[in-house]
């Protein structure tokens, strides 16, 4: 089994705590770690070149891809951010960033489809939720369905050594009863593609369709061309 890990700041503090006790159930697994900003240091300049040509051409395509590969060869995706002002850190933001190109409206991947994915959050008191739904909003315009939650209010203190015994006891259980139910499952099948995301895919299709009879060259229309997904071709069957 391969996992990929996509930490959202290099500190080790409580979300990292947070990731290395969800991580324990998978001992002995593969797992790749990146840690931001250090494994993707740039922002993306809005080129577009990932969008109308090819995305080996940003500038930053030597960390993009790098991500990108081992995501691809996952079977388990993990993201982590503490909240920073009610969002996601800005190293993820910049991160998701460099994969508008793989938004639906683009080029999605198909492997993505088939992908499970856990975000692990926390925040002082308010902002866990919102900086879940930063990096969930990328995960679904990629494909990805299953994504489980596990956001925590700390409510008292930012040390984990200085938060009450009691809430660290729960925080704890609750993460590794998180992990428990993502060791339990058969990754060997790919994750079953929800409503939304297939909802998603039709509407952008329709646009691929429309684009496509006014341009048949444009680069998305002709990936999703030679994906079958204009025709009878679906990304959640591959």
């Amino acid at each position: 089994m391969k996992i990929t890990v996509i930490n959202g700041t290099e500190k080790k503090g409580v979300t990292y705590r947070l990731k290395e006790m969800f991580l324990e159930a998978f001992e002995g697994e593969e797992i790749t770690e990146f840690y931001l900003p250090r494994d993707c240091p740039g922002f993306c300049a809005g080129c577009t070149q990932c969008f109308l040509t090819r995305q080996d051409l940003c500038k930053d395509a030597q960390y993009v891809q790098k991500i990108e590969k081992a995501m691809v060869e996952a079977d388990l995706l993990v993201f982590t951010s503490p909240s920073y002002v009610m969002h996601a850190t800005g190293a993820m933001k910049a991160m998701l960033d460099h994969f508008g190109y793989r938004w639906m409206p683009h080029r999605p991947m198909s492997e993505m489809f088939g992908k499970r994915a856990v975000i692990i959050t926390q925040c002082l008191g308010a902002g866990a939720k919102s900086t879940a739904r930063d990096i969930r909003d990328s995960l679904s315009w990629w494909g990805v369905s299953y994504i489980r939650e596990c956001k925590y209010k700390l409510m008292s203190e930012i040390s984990w050594d200085k938060i009450p015994a009691k809430k660290r006891e729960a925080i704890s259980g609750s993460i590794r009863k998180c992990s428990a139910k993502m060791r339990s499952i058969d990754y060997n099948k790919r994750a079953r593609t929800g409503f939304m995301v297939k909802m998603k895919f039709y509407m952008v299709r329709m646009l691929q369709t429309g684009l496509g009879k006014d341009n048949p060259e444009y680069t998305d229309y002709k990936y999703w061309k030679s994906n079958g997904w204009i025709d009878k071709v679906r990304p959640w069957k591959a």
